[in-house]
């Protein structure tokens, strides 16, 4: 038994049973792939795949259950790997980041500045992608650290722990109607909206707040990242919906923007980590940088898995003081429990 064969199986199931893509990633041959996990089944005595042909087309009953076995094995072999370069090369490796463009834009500029100044010799990869695919990246180790407002906290295998609260923002031109009046959701509803796309920093409560108050609010454009709702908005084309962060009056000196926390809540942004996965001291360090209160010491315990996301507390004081105080793009770090 040897670690190509578990990868190969590993493989096939993530490449939809698609050998020539497991070749491909793998830097082999499509016979070689099949080679192995037919050596592989040999030893164990059992067939791990369905197969029509030479195809593969899903996994059998006992390949179910021996899967995860094989997932364990390669990420303990990587946490292996990761060990060995933490006490032979302590201040050099890669750190790799997945985060949502807002994230990577807004958020995460001073932590990076501040990890390079501790680590000069180390690498750094900032991968953007959607909510899903960051949890993606995550799963199969192509990340270290994973941040994003949605999907992270629904998956099992993944520590997600709340780092930030923010509330949206409401943008338009100098002198727009709807600067001129209190902002409501009937008054947004007057207008042609231009907001975040489906999955991406807090649509979903936005969403959630038209339809509980019966308002039907008009969409006119979506889009994955707060400068392309910026531009478009300047435009006028509409009036923007944003992250409160992504607000930059310094620079946005062609919008005005008037707080929404009492309108659409306060958003939770969470840093993920795989369970079970073995994190050098720079990351550790990068995770502090990005959010004080998330130590350590509460990162390893939810990477063990004793606790699935560290508990808030949240100060004295109703909901609407608290959207007030996180007006004008300030990101709030979450206070955590001792």
């Amino acid at each position: 038994m040897n670690f190509q064969q578990l990868r190969s199986v590993r493989e096939a199931v993530r490449r939809n049973f698609n050998l020539t893509e497991v070749a491909q990633v793998l830097h082999t041959s499509q016979p070689g792939v099949s080679r192995q996990i037919r050596e592989l089944e040999q030893e164990l005595g059992i067939e791990l795949f369905i197969r029509v042909g030479k195809r593969l087309t899903g996994l059998t009953e006992p390949g179910g259950h021996v899967l995860p076995i094989i997932e364990r094995l390669l990420i303990e072999s990587g946490n292996l790997r990761k060990a060995g370069e933490e006490f032979a090369t302590q201040n050099e490796g890669l750190l790799s980041i997945a985060a949502t463009h807002s994230q990577a834009r807004y958020a995460l500029p001073e932590a990076v500045q501040d990890f390079r100044r501790q680590f000069p010799s180390v690498r750094l990869h900032i991968h953007q992608g959607s909510p899903r695919q960051i949890a993606q990246m995550l799963l199969e180790g192509e990340a270290d650290v994973g941040i994003a407002t949605e999907a992270l906290a629904d998956y099992p295998q993944l520590a997600a722990l709340p780092s930030y609260r923010w509330t949206h923002a409401v943008i338009a031109p100098p002198g727009h109607p709807v600067l001129a009046e209190p902002l409501s959701l009937q008054s947004l509803a007057k207008h042609p909206l231009i907001t975040y796309d489906n999955g991406f920093t807090g649509r979903q409560r936005i969403d959630d707040a038209f339809a509980q108050a019966g308002v039907q609010a008009d969409i006119a454009l979506a889009a994955m990242d707060a400068d392309v709702i910026k531009t478009y908005v300047q435009l006028g084309m509409g009036v923007g919906i944003v992250a409160g962060v992504a607000f930059e009056a310094e620079r946005d000196t062609g919008l005005r923007a008037v707080d929404a926390g009492a309108l659409f809540g306060i958003n939770h942004t969470r840093l993920a980590v795989r369970r079970g996965s073995y994190l050098r001291r720079y990351v550790y360090a990068f995770i502090e940088s990005f959010s004080p209160t998330l130590t350590r010491e509460v990162v390893e315990a939810a990477v063990r898995g004793e606790s699935g996301e560290a508990t808030a507390v949240v100060p004295p004081g109703d909901g609407a003081a608290d959207a007030l105080e996180e007006a004008a793009g300030q990101r709030q770090p979450w206070p955590l429990a001792a």
